[in-house]
């Protein structure tokens, strides 16, 4: 399951600093990972080359760092509200002559502008806002007008806006600085963790010849007596508690308790089955199985969401489909054919047979058969199931196929 392997992988392109991507937990991701990583870094060289034919001057903290909390006073933005309720402090960065680079996109969603927005998340900010993408996030050009005029923005000038708590804050505008200065070099050397849709982001800086302990560079963290005795009070269950309470609630045998604890469906599982009249057992097998296997067969997980596949069983809730069906709707997702369930009933044409429908098409399978049905008797039964259910693809249940086909062999066979 997803956490047994954990494998680190170095990434580097030609030129720039080694990139350690850890807990990489699914082996079939490795490529999605070092396509994205080396999309990533060559857009970064690019980015350095952009920068390199401008007159950008490394940013002097005394002389290009302002305090704009008061001219940010009646920004309508959530986020400055927020910082300014908790009375945090909000600053703007100065950095002459690099207007548009940090929006500039070399490859699709690789911008210098949303390295920063990672960085400063090591910190514990939400998030950083740059000139290239304002006026927007409820920030408006009054409020760009008070701070170019603050900063003394020049045209080809660009500024980010950063708010926090005050040290937390001083840390991140420290580690912006150098990080800025780097990007002149292209991709720096760092540490990043691997998500679970391919892409990696950032995680700590890498160790360097100046520096003995990678830990320095983490500001340190007051936990109160409060914390602690909150932490005492949520201490997590074992794992094989875990377990064991799963395969009583849901009646699951321990194998496939541990498969849905250990997937990223857990949460999911819980809420299907507490809102739906859903087998568990079948529930369990959808997520941790068929899922898996139609990744193993080459679609894209990633493009089926929470959503859809409840949105799946509410129609199975509903003997709008049935289980066979599920499949059929979670491969053309998958395989980019229907962006939702609806469409994906439209492209399979899952609609339900009549009776009448599905007794022709049982009749017609008994009348090529006849000879494997003299020959094996009820044992053809399997067989015969097998053409059926490939027929039908999921436009009738199962339990009625088998019924039906099993009554259909007597006859003939009586």
């Amino acid at each position: 399951g997803i956490g047994t392997i954990r494998q680190d992988v170095n990434i580097s392109v030609e030129g720039g600093g080694v990139i350690e991507v850890k807990g990489v937990q699914q082996l079939d991701q490795l490529e999605k990972i070092i396509e994205f990583e080396a999309k990533r870094q060559h857009g970064l060289k690019l980015i350095s080359e952009k920068i390199n034919q401008t007159k950008f001057t490394e940013i002097n903290q005394k002389e290009d760092v302002f305090d704009i909390t008061e001219e940010m006073q009646e920004c309508n933005s959530k986020i400055v509200k927020k910082s300014i309720g908790k009375q945090d402090r909000i600053f703007g960065i100065r950095i002459k002559k690099l207007k548009g680079i940090f929006g500039f996109e070399p490859y699709s969603d690789i911008r210098l502008g949303k390295e920063i927005g990672q960085l400063v998340r090591f910190f514990g900010i939400g998030g950083v806002f740059h000139s290239d993408e304002l006026p927007n996030y409820g920030i408006e050009d009054v409020d760009i007008k008070r701070v170019t005029e603050k900063l003394d923005i020049q045209n080809d000038d660009a500024f980010l806006i950063i708010a926090g708590e005050k040290i937390s804050v001083g840390f991140a505008i420290n580690s912006i600085i150098n990080r800025i200065k780097l990007a002149k070099n292209g991709p720096p050397a760092e540490t990043r963790a691997a998500t679970q849709n391919g892409d990696t982001i950032f995680l700590r800086p890498r160790p360097g010849a100046s520096r003995m302990y990678p830990e320095t560079d983490i500001p340190t963290i007051k936990v109160t007596d409060e914390e602690i005795v909150e932490v005492r009070s949520n201490i997590p269950k074992s794992w094989e508690e875990s377990i064991r309470e799963l395969e009583e609630k849901y009646q699951i045998n321990n194998q496939l308790a541990e498969q849905i604890f250990d997937s990223n469906y857990f949460e999911l599982f819980e809420k299907i089955c507490s809102e739906k009249q859903n087998s568990p057992n079948f529930v369990a097998s959808i997520l941790c199985s068929t899922i898996t296997n139609l990744e193993r067969s080459g679609l894209d997980s990633s493009l089926l969401n929470d959503e859809q596949i409840m949105k799946t069983f509410e129609l199975l809730e509903q003997e709008k489909i049935n289980k066979e069906s599920i499949q059929i709707i979670f491969e053309q997702i998958m395989s980019k054919k229907a962006n939702d369930v609806l469409q994906a009933l439209e492209n399979a044409s899952i609609i339900q047979l009549t009776e009448e429908e599905l007794d022709k098409i049982l009749d017609n399978i008994i009348q090529n058969n006849t000879d494997k049905i003299k020959q094996e008797q009820m044992r053809a039964l399997s067989g015969l199931m097998g053409l059926a259910m490939k027929e039908v693809r999921g436009k009738a249940s199962g339990k009625m196929i088998n019924q039906k086909l099993k009554e259909k062999i007597q006859k003939f066979l009586n």
